[in-house]
């Protein structure tokens, strides 16, 4: 229900969460917690730009979640490649004249290694002599999960910069998803993933501190997803580009007791969005496994 008192309009969530108007651009748009961030965005009003490699994926999500003509538009992108993020900068640069918000969301996990062991032979063997234990691995993942932040970030922010210009009062939003992987102290039998993890942690109050002291009206943050349904966390998308994960599963790692849902996530993104007091920060959006595991 609309507020009855014209004091407290501006604190409707209709006001606070409006993004009409606003330009955004999600990467890895085409599923999981890329697909819920365009969602969220694009119910509240936002054009929104989608990236991914899978061409499919991406029609896929236009077809099902626009809401009218160029809502969510498509671009089918390897974000691991300097080149196409260039030509990526510019084709939005070619049709918009400011970039509101930027979701860097595409990810891999890498490889899983056993790490319980009774010896330190034992545990050479799995960390170090497993065959799938290579440099290549820790390569791809650091390439995917740290780099593309790095390069899609820095490339737009000539970009995201003029989005200030066009609706005063608004500081442009940078959000990386990085993940509670990146925060707690075990490995979970991925040592390159939740090292990348950290690495883009920090790599966001690095980035953030740099356009703050060069004055940029750019904010830099990061979600740390806890246990969301994607392609990564189970064996793949439905026929609506959604994932499901059996609640049960993590009833008792989870103090919440359940999963994120979609709703959580979106809620999140639109915080990380409209905030303008947010810089620099991470936030663990985690039902409190944290909590439980220790960080």
């Amino acid at each position: 229900m609309a507020s009855t008192n014209s004091s407290n309009q501006s604190f409707s969530r209709d006001k606070l969460f409006d993004l009409k108007g606003h330009v955004a651009l999600v990467t890895g748009g085409g599923s999981g917690i890329g697909l819920m961030a365009t969602q969220a965005l694009v119910a509240n009003g936002a054009k929104v730009y989608i990236t991914g490699r899978t061409k499919e994926k991406l029609d896929r999500v236009v077809e099902l979640y626009s809401q009218g003509k160029d809502s969510i538009i498509p671009i089918q992108c390897d974000l691991t490649d300097k080149a196409q993020i260039a030509d990526l900068v510019k084709q939005v640069s070619a049709k918009e004249n400011c970039l509101c918000i930027l979701i860097n969301n595409a990810g891999i996990s890498g490889s899983t290694l056993q790490t319980e062991a009774e010896s330190a032979e034992e545990m050479k063997q799995n960390l170090f002599d497993a065959e799938k234990s290579t440099v290549e691995d820790w390569t791809d993942v650091y390439r995917t999960n740290v780099a593309q932040v790095y390069f899609a970030t820095t490339a737009f922010l000539p970009l995201l910069q003029k989005s200030s210009t066009k609706f005063p009062g608004w500081s442009a939003t940078v959000i990386n998803i990085s993940s509670i992987s990146g925060l707690v102290k075990t490995s979970q039998h991925h040592f390159a993933y939740n090292a990348s993890k950290g690495a883009a942690i920090h790599l966001t109050r690095m980035l953030a501190a740099e356009t703050a002291a060069n004055k940029l009206k750019i904010r830099i943050n990061s979600i740390a997803p806890g246990v969301f349904p994607s392609e990564m966390t189970t064996d793949g998308s439905n026929q609506d580009q959604k994932s499901h994960i059996e609640r049960e599963k993590y009833a008792e790692k989870v103090p919440a007791g359940r999963p994120g849902k979609d709703e959580d996530m979106a809620q999140t993104v639109l915080f990380f969005a409209v905030n303008q007091y947010l810089n620099g920060q991470t936030v663990a959006v985690d039902g409190g496994y944290t909590l439980a595991a220790g960080e």
